[in-house]
């Protein structure tokens, strides 16, 4: 039973996928708004209504490709290792991302990558769809640092990181599409990357620290 379980979910983590791509390709080759939702059904041969049962939007056909990094500041705040700060941790982690490339760091300038950011960040649609992305995983972060129901200073501390790596990836994308080669600015943008975290660290000081009970 449990085998057979296993395999619905991949099958149908691989039609989420599958639908993806395809609309992405679409999209990136005749414009968001050229291509139907219809389109990209027939594309992949289902129906429509069988489409909209795995995205119930348009937008979200693109945005799937973000669905692994929502609520990824919140794990790593709430998985990091005993006697790392959660701003320890979420520095970490950015900085590890800016070495791997990772494009949610804004740090990578493969042609593929390029075009989606354009689709995305060009269409009106879809930035405002990923503003609501973004406000879950803020508020996943507000729930790592306070619980699940954060007060006041923990949602306002999510909203400051949140702002904080939003902007150090913009900058990051500014740069790539302005010419600037990824391994050429590998070393500012982890510098810049660094200063940003200690002015979180210097007006979060709660947050520079381990928990009560933990070592450093």
């Amino acid at each position: 039973m449990s085998d057979m379980g296993g395999l619905r979910e991949r099958k149908k983590r691989q039609m989420y996928r599958r639908l993806s791509d395809t609309a992405v390709a679409l999209f990136l080759e005749q414009g968001f708004e050229r291509v139907t939702v219809a389109d990209v059904a027939a594309a992949v041969d289902i129906s429509k209504p069988t489409l909209f049962r795995y995205f119930p939007a348009k937008e979200d056909l693109v945005l799937h490709r973000l669905a692994d990094h929502e609520g990824e500041a919140g794990r790593v705040v709430a998985r990091r290792p005993a006697g790392v700060s959660p701003l320890g941790a979420l520095r970490r982690h950015f900085l590890d991302g800016l070495e791997r490339r990772d494009p949610v760091t804004g740090l990578n300038d493969e042609p593929e990558v390029l075009a989606f950011h354009g689709l995305l960040y060009g269409t009106p649609s879809l930035v405002a769809r990923l503003y609501a992305h973004l406000e879950r995983d803020e508020n996943a972060l507000a729930e790592a640092l306070g619980g699940t129901a954060p007060a006041l200073p923990d949602r306002l501390a999510a909203g400051q990181i949140t702002a904080v790596r939003r902007v150090l990836a913009q900058e990051n994308w500014r740069r790539i599409t302005d010419g600037a080669e990824a391994s050429a600015l590998l070393p500012e943008a982890m510098a810049a990357a660094a200063s940003a975290f200690a002015r979180l660290e210097a007006g979060l000081p709660g947050l520079a620290r381990p928990t009560r009970g933990e070592t450093r």
